[in-house]
């Protein structure tokens, strides 16, 4: 190598950085590579590994026109590696003719562009304020001075050298080493001639110089399908959108006071096809109409960023900019949120700030560091998942997740996030046992950071996404979770009302002659009911696990079963807070949710399963047309018992009301014992019109119930001035409109 020295030489040490680019850790490439200048002409040195010749083939600058004859200078080939250097006249724009043993390539040098991203880019990306992150970092097509090919950006600050490698390099990390944007850690390059579709990762050596398994981009839009693990460089979406007008109506139609009722679906289980492969087109066609008919107001969709685990349901996601390849392309989501859109359904998609897996090619010590996650493992080990915390109390981290929210909502018109496991994130005790976890700066329990962190982001997508909503999974009494920022609240739109879910769940899981000892549990939601903007969820943690299906949980034969399922989701529908019921739980499917597996779409060939189906479109109907029984959802006022302490009898009994509109009265009896001649003070004189039964045959009932309309006798009771007589089903619930 010695013999060649003089000819590599534009400074003292290029014989060190040639050593350090032949074994892998050049880390400046650009004060090697490209062009530099020499003695009266500049030098130009390219890494070819296997070219039997490199020229360098002058061209015109631009606006100049082109070269009849383009000038070309021969490359020598300094070093058996792959290492060509040639003169050429000082400042001549040029490209590389390289030849293989396969064929020729033209193609510019990667090392002959200057810096990529602007100062003040970099700015708000060390401070964590770039919210249109995605639109920096990550593999972005595009032209530079004329010439198409990608640009990479990677935040990686205790990197010590990272390269881009793919196909397009034979997934050689010598060949594509990247520059380091020092002040700010991050590490970019422009690779000419490459495009949409070149499955790529980073070869990164951490600041010991140990070779890291190969990463994926934290920001890229696509990634292979798994079990493969590499990102997929694909245009930024540029959908044709036609959703003007559900964009502009939104906020209403997800207002506290709006009739929102949710079907949670797991994308890869409601229906497969016949082919196997579940994707977006064919839920188009499949759910949407389905989801329409049922009369629901959203879809929400179970985590459909990218991640690797298919068992995690999408709970432990790595690729959080990238719509999971499971289910097809980023266009063919775009195409089905657009859809959905025009077909007046909103879209909800579960997002997780709180953790992350360990998969080796994931954001795990991403650098060879605890970049992402705490180094601590009392604060970055979650136990319950095996998984990593976010160390949001970083700033590039915290912006990171930020700028993750934004861009689902941004560019696929998502119209609101369920942040999971919020409860998690706000306690730094959480499922921690005595000593093994850190206290906060005050000694305390709750996790501060979290804290501004949720603030920080509801606040922000308040402003920037006009109309979007966001839910939170909360599972603790934490107060104000839905108060405003402003007013020293979390600042989120709904919060799901676990506790009401896990009370009534196991007031219906007794039998009936026991349930007058567990009464309570149905009614003790409605002393904390109007503290939050609640969701009330029965959703897929509820049928997983060894917990059996919502009509396996109920008691009794196969009619009572159905019966008290029927009468369970009557009493949700007529509850205050907005409904969400998991795909299944509408065909009182028998099975427990099995994510490899389809719904049991036979059911609907039964008199029950197919008459559980049509109870909750036309629960769903009655929601969306009685205004009482949405508009008063977060105050107390709306509601009032009627008959909440029969527990001798477990009839329960309630009114929904608002201004202006019909009251509505529903009545439950949940004995399988028909009370004939049961009487209920009301509110208002005159008739009371039987809109919905439970009990109907319409549903798979015995058809007890009041021919339609009851009068009002004018004999007081429950406080009121006058009452009712009413005949309850077994196992039943009513709905009553008054009628002036």
């Amino acid at each position: 190598m010695t013999e060649h020295l003089p000819t590599l030489r534009a400074g003292h040490d290029a014989d060190t950085r040639l050593e350090a680019l032949l074994c892998g850790r050049l880390e400046d490439p650009f004060a090697f590579l490209g062009r530099h200048p020499g003695d009266g002409a500049d030098i130009v040195r390219v890494f070819m590994p296997g070219a039997r010749a490199v020229t360098l083939i002058g061209t015109a600058p631009p606006g100049r026109g082109r070269r009849k004859a383009p000038v070309q200078w021969p490359m020598d080939l300094v070093h058996p590696g792959g290492v060509f250097v040639g003169h050429i006249p000082t400042g001549t724009p040029y490209r590389l003719r390289v030849e293989w043993e396969g064929g020729v390539q033209e193609t510019e040098d990667p090392y002959a562009f200057g810096l990529l991203l602007g100062d003040f880019d970099l700015h708000l990306i060390s401070r964590g304020e770039h919210q249109d992150l995605y639109r920096v970092l990550g593999a972005h097509v595009m032209e530079i001075d004329g010439i198409r090919g990608v640009r990479f950006a990677v935040w990686a600050p205790n990197a010590r050298r990272i390269s881009v490698v793919g196909n397009f390099n034979m997934w050689d990390g010598r060949r594509h080493p990247m520059r380091l944007r020092h002040e700010h850690g991050i590490w970019e390059l422009f690779i000419p001639r490459i495009g949409a579709g070149e499955a790529y990762k980073f070869e990164i050596l951490d600041a010991q110089g140990h070779m890291l398994p190969l990463k994926a981009d934290p920001l890229a839009f696509a990634a292979e399908v798994a079990p493969a693990t590499a990102s997929i460089v694909t245009p930024s979406i540029d959908f044709d959108w036609s959703d003007e007008a559900w964009m502009h109506a939104r906020g209403a139609r997800q207002d506290i006071n709006a009739p929102i009722s949710i079907y949670e679906i797991h994308a890869g289980s409601w229906r497969h096809a016949q082919a196997g492969h579940v994707d977006w087109d064919a839920l188009r066609l499949t759910l949407l109409p389905y989801v329409v008919e049922m009369g629901f107001s959203h879809v929400e969709l179970m985590p459909i960023a990218e991640y690797p685990f298919g068992g995690s349901w999408g709970y432990q996601p790595l690729g959080l900019f990238a719509p999971s390849a499971r289910f097809g392309p980023p266009d063919s989501f775009a195409r089905f949120v657009n859809a959905c859109h025009l077909a007046g359904i909103g879209i909800i998609v579960d997002w997780v700030p709180a953790h992350f897996p360990t998969d080796p090619h994931g954001l795990a010590r991403f650098d060879g560091s605890a970049l992402y996650e705490h180094q601590d493992p009392r604060e970055g080990y979650h136990p319950d998942w095996n998984t990593l915390i976010y160390n949001i109390g970083r700033r590039e981290v915290s912006g990171f997740l930020i700028a993750s929210a934004l861009f689902w909502l941004h560019q696929y018109h998502i119209d609101a996030l369920r942040v999971d496991a919020v409860a998690s994130m706000l306690y730094r005790d959480y499922s921690r046992a005595p000593g093994a976890w850190v206290a906060n700066v005050h000694g305390g329990r709750e996790n501060l950071e979290s804290i501004a962190f949720l603030r920080h982001l509801n606040a922000t997508v308040a402003v920037r996404c006009l109309g979007a909503i966001m839910i939170a999974e909360e599972s603790t009494a934490w107060p104000g979770v839905t108060r405003a920022v402003s007013e020293g609240g979390l600042g989120f739109t709904f919060k799901w009302n676990m506790g009401w879910m896990h009370d009534t769940l196991d007031y219906m899981g007794h039998d009936p002659i026991h349930r007058r000892y567990h009464h309570n549990e149905m009614t003790f939601g409605l002393l904390y009911g109007f503290s939050e903007h609640f969701i009330l969820p029965l959703s897929h943690d509820e049928v997983v696990h060894g917990k059996g299906s919502l009509i396996r949980r109920m008691p009794g034969d196969d009619w009572q079963k159905h019966a008290n399922l029927r009468a369970y989701l009557a009493f949700m529908w007529g509850h205050p807070g907005k409904k969400l019921l998991f795909m299944g739980g509408e065909l009182a499917q028998p099975e427990e949710w099995n994510h490899e597996a389809q719904l049991a779409w036979h059911q609907l060939d039964t008199p029950w399963g197919n008459g559980t189906r049509q109870l909750v479109r036309d629960l769903n109907h009655l929601y969306r047309t009685h205004a009482a029984l949405y508009l008063s959802d977060g105050r107390a006022e709306g509601f009032a018992w009627l008959v909440g302490d029969d527990c001798e009898n477990s009839v329960f009994a309630w009114i929904r009301r608002d201004a202006g509109t019909p009251t509505i009265m529903v009545v439950c009896n949940m004995t399988p014992v028909p009370r004939h001649d049961y009487r209920i003070g009301v509110p208002h004189a005159g008739t009371w019109r039987e809109i919905l039964n439970t009990d109907s045959s319409l549903y798979g009932g015995s058809n007890v119930g009041n021919y339609g309309t009851i009068q009002t006798h004018p004999h007081a009771a429950h406080g009121h001035p006058c009452s009712v007589s009413i005949s309850l089903p077994p196992l039943g619930a009513l709905f009553f409109r008054h009628e002036a």
